[in-house]
């Protein structure tokens, strides 16, 4: 079965503070102000920032202003990524609101968190939060690891049913989070009972295919299996 949605959605972004972003803070904090002005008056957000810990520096709101905590902040110490999504679905599965999403300002490196990646993403998936995941990453400096860190963001991403946005700033990163506002303002919910009713914690994929070739699907890409 499926339904269309048009009521309030939650949303936590996630600013990397770690050292590895030092050069990038600021662009950070921009991506941040651009993704809560282009939500509606109804949708609320919130802001954790993360490093070698993750804090909240704004609680659930329809402000659209950044907290003026955020503008003090600096770059420092290890990046608990995989921990920060954790706690961004844990905060987002308390709320009420259907439609959640995680928005990621990071440039996917991981070096301190206790969770794996896999827990991360079924965290995430349990809270039904997309992760609309910004690359962060230097244009300078080592590509190959530029690279994986950057495949992991997008890993993230596809399999919650979110996006991948490559580009940390200008005008195609305005013009992102302006779809992605609409994206979670206008979306098709569809309910799906497996066959398969084996509860042995495995990793199932999901596609969803249309009928109208003019038309692009983003959905999850699977679901993880209960255990007994």
């Amino acid at each position: 079965s499926f339904g269309a949605h048009e009521s309030p959605f939650a949303s936590v972004i996630l600013l990397d503070t770690s050292g590895s972003m030092e050069s990038r803070m600021s662009l950070g904090r921009s991506a941040a102000i651009r993704f809560l002005d282009g939500l509606r008056p109804e949708d609320v957000a919130a802001v954790f920032n993360f490093d070698y810990r993750i804090e909240q520096i704004q609680d659930f709101s329809s402000t659209r202003d950044l907290a003026p905590m955020a503008f003090n902040l600096r770059a420092r110490g290890m990046t608990s990524l995989y921990d920060a999504i954790v706690r961004a679905a844990e905060s987002l599965a308390q709320r009420q609101e259907q439609r959640k999403a995680i928005v990621v300002l990071s440039d996917g490196m991981d070096t301190q968190s206790k969770a794996s990646s896999g827990k991360a993403l079924d965290a995430a998936l349990g809270a039904n939060a997309g992760i609309y995941a910004v690359d962060m990453s230097a244009t300078d400096g080592a590509a190959t690891k530029n690279h994986q860190s950057a495949l992991v963001l997008k890993n993230f991403a596809e399999k919650t049913g979110g996006r991948f946005i490559p580009t940390p700033g200008g005008p195609a990163l305005r013009d992102a989070f302006a779809s992605i506002a609409r994206e979670l303002g206008h979306q098709y919910t569809i309910a799906f009972r497996p066959a398969n009713q084996a509860r042995d914690g495995r990793w199932r994929s999901l596609e969803v295919k249309l009928s109208r070739p003019e038309l692009t699907v983003r959905t999850r890409k699977g679901y993880r299996a209960p255990k007994r």
